[in-house]
């Protein structure tokens, strides 16, 4: 069904705004707002349901909209909205004209299914309690880059399908396999799924390029406030760190699980030239 919308009174496009904004409106009705074609391509690319799309036609044109579809629109409700409509709805201004409602998907560590393809050792990175959705979004974008088999986020403080996320992840969450759940359940399930565990710590750790991560690897990181929980230090087969050569007390977080996890695909490359 196709409509055009010329009031920010309208009450979907009250109803979006009330989406990007609550995170437990969002949680209630299982849905969530993504911006961008970019983001949406790799939303239906990852296989999620799209409810409804507003696209501003003076910007982009429904028939390049379709193009996104290959398998038809279905059952997604399309409205144009004008110029006045889409300033209020839409977060910046590069994002080409389009902003969806997705139905939310359960992201379980039973949805991860097996992480394993059979030609290489799993690669998981974990984080705990990391709040700053700009964190997680720079984290996703780093997993997805560098191929990491899944994304686990234990005791999240911030939902995962918060606007400011997707749109740092540059879709990212789309692109990557993710689970939610507490620290104990990861644990449990990485154990189970012969993993080895290697926190990144100050304590008692040895330098991050000195470990081994061609064996079924998962890089554990907290929160820059307060670290790892004792819950992780416990359960790590091995505790590591990247050395500070400076006068600042440590890297932000993002940038931690980038400098790690491309040990790992260093290490990953030279093993499978040898």
């Amino acid at each position: 069904m196709n409509t055009s919308i010329s009031s920010a009174q309208n009450p979907r496009i009250k109803d979006l705004l009330a989406l990007q904004e609550k995170s437990r409106l969002r949680k209630e009705r299982g849905l969530f707002v993504v911006e961008g074609l970019r983001e949406i391509r790799h939303c239906i690319e990852g296989g999620y349901i799209i409810k409804e799309i507003f696209h501003n036609p003076s910007i982009i044109s429904e028939e390049k909209l379709l193009q996104m579809f290959p398998d038809g629109t279905g059952n997604v409700t399309i409205a144009s909205v004008n110029d006045y409509v889409y300033e209020k709805i839409g977060y910046r201004g590069s994002t080409e004209g389009a902003i969806a409602i997705v139905e939310a998907r359960e992201l379980s560590l039973d949805s991860l299914g097996d992480i394993s393809d059979g030609k290489r050792a799993p690669f998981i990175i974990v984080t705990e309690e990391v709040e700053k959705p700009g964190n997680i979004g720079a984290l996703l974008r780093t997993a997805d880059a560098c191929g990491a088999d899944a994304v686990i986020i234990c005791n999240p403080l911030t939902d995962i399908y918060n606007p400011n996320i997707i749109r740092s992840s540059l879709g990212g969450v789309f692109t990557n396999r993710i689970a939610i759940c507490s620290s104990t359940q990861a644990i449990q399930w990485l154990k189970k799924n012969g993993v080895s565990i290697y926190t990144a710590q100050l304590q008692d750790s040895v330098p991050y390029y000195n470990a081994d991560f061609t064996a079924p690897s998962a890089i554990v990181l907290g929160s820059e406030a307060k670290g790892l929980s004792p819950e992780w230090r416990e359960a790590s087969d091995r505790k590591i760190i990247i050395p500070m050569l400076g006068r600042i007390d440590s890297l932000n977080v993002s940038i931690s699980a980038a400098v790690l996890c491309y040990e790992v695909v260093r290490q990953r490359i030279t093993a499978d030239t040898l």
